[in-house]
């Protein structure tokens, strides 16, 4: 299994090219099923989930091209198998996103439950509670979510909870039903935007883009389009403040500012120096970060996958800064493995406090989930010695090269076996 080594060497300067966004592109790469033209996406990220995704569209019978670079074209013309088995569904949760575009296609759908998360709970009863609203006749049985209906139809859907996968789900499924669909309480994330805008493009109609309130009138048919998949803001967020942490200079090319705008304003709180264009961000740190306070919640507020990494510049700041976890009950398994390096981490429910030390020291470090892993490579660029980060398979899932675009600024980082 591979790890990655990393030692302290000092500021982080040159430029980075952010990649597609994950977030976005599994939802996206599921619109194919919708059609039976072929799609092609480009911008995508290689990655772990990615690679899981192909699987699971191919297991189904789906014809899947790729330059292993950034490009994609998959064709759905027909299906061999309406079924997402365990297998793949139990690696990545986003595997549940077929189910709304195969229900609306083809009229039925077997889904295999994902079942737990190591950062806490994420049901799936939204996404069941709108398509029986559309009309579809679901069970779950064996661990599996069964869906039928000969066609979907329109209807007004309030879910309880704001939820980026039911959003997701729903919004795909409703661009096939018949009638007008309206999404109350919709995820807002800039990744819904661009499945969204992908839909659009391949002939769907959807008002409210952008919004909690999402209008989809349903069509007969949507054809194949080329979509570029946006760039990764999580991915651009944890190597800003890889720079803001070193105290050093980093330039990224084919990043959407606009789209994390709360986290470019919590890296100004803490003493970047931070300016931005359509498609680049700047970020210049000349002195040691000052500690901030900041709560997760849903876009456009602090996001939950940047939690970990702002967590790790705190570690090192001047101050006391607090964290607040407001998504998942789950989300601070890494804070005993930073403290092993020298953090100073109090925990108490939902919330860390952290106190700045003047150092980290490396250690052997274990990675439990993905945005986990990126926080103990951001201590390891700070760290006085030799940082192993184990089980490094949670950060290829969610980040292309990462050794390589470190390296290529003036990380000394390597993976090893």
């Amino acid at each position: 299994m591979d790890k990655l080594r990393i030692c302290g060497n000092g500021p982080l300067n040159g430029e980075i090219r952010v990649s597609g966004a994950k977030n976005a592109a599994l939802p996206i790469l599921c619109t194919s099923l919708l059609t039976a033209d072929t799609m092609r996406f480009t911008n995508v990220p290689m990655l772990r989930d990615i690679s899981t995704t192909q699987k699971l569209l191919q297991g189904m019978g789906v014809r899947v091209m790729t330059d292993n670079v950034h490009e994609m074209e998959i064709t759905a013309d027909h299906l061999d198998s309406l079924v997402a088995p365990y297998d793949l569904v139990k690696t990545m949760r986003a595997s549940i996103l077929v189910l709304g575009p195969t229900l609306a296609r083809f009229g039925e759908a077997t889904v295999s439950l994902p079942g737990g998360c190591a950062i806490g709970s994420r049901p799936v009863d939204q996404h069941i509670k709108g398509l029986v609203a559309m009309g579809a006749e679901v069970v779950i049985e064996h661990g599996y979510v069964k869906a039928k209906a000969a066609r979907l139809r329109g209807a007004h859907i309030v879910m309880d909870v704001v939820t980026v996968g039911g959003t997701e789900n729903l919004l795909m499924a409703a661009a096939l039903a018949d009638g007008t669909t309206i999404l109350e309480n919709a995820a807002r994330e800039p990744e819904v935007t661009d499945l969204a805008n992908c839909l659009v493009a391949m002939g769907a109609r959807i008002s409210g883009i952008g919004t909690n309130r999402l209008v989809v009138e349903g069509v007969d048919k949507l054809h194949g389009c080329e979509y570029a998949i946006m760039p990764d803001r999580i991915e651009a967020g944890t190597f800003l403040v890889a720079a803001a942490i070193t105290q050093g200079h980093l330039i990224l090319r084919n990043a959407a500012p606009r789209s994390m705008e709360s986290v470019l304003d919590k890296l100004v709180e803490a003493g970047a120096i931070v300016e931005a264009g359509d498609d680049w961000i700047s970020l210049d740190m000349k002195r040691r970060p000052k500690a901030i306070n900041f709560r997760t919640l849903p876009y456009p507020a602090f996001p939950t996958d940047m939690q970990a990494q702002l967590m790790t510049l705190n570690c090192v700041a001047e101050g006391t800064g607090v964290v607040t976890e407001t998504i998942f009950e789950n989300r601070f398994m890494h804070v005993p493995e930073l403290n092993r390096m020298g953090a100073r981490i109090e925990v108490e429910g939902n919330t860390a406090v952290v106190h700045g030390v003047d150092k980290l020291s490396g250690a052997t470090v274990m990675a439990t989930d993905l945005r986990a892993s990126a926080s103990l490579v951001l201590a390891g660029l700070v760290a006085q010695g030799e940082t192993i980060v184990d089980r490094i398979y949670h950060l290829d899932r969610g980040y292309e090269y990462i050794e390589k675009k470190l390296g290529a600024v003036g990380a000394q980082i390597e993976r090893i076996s």
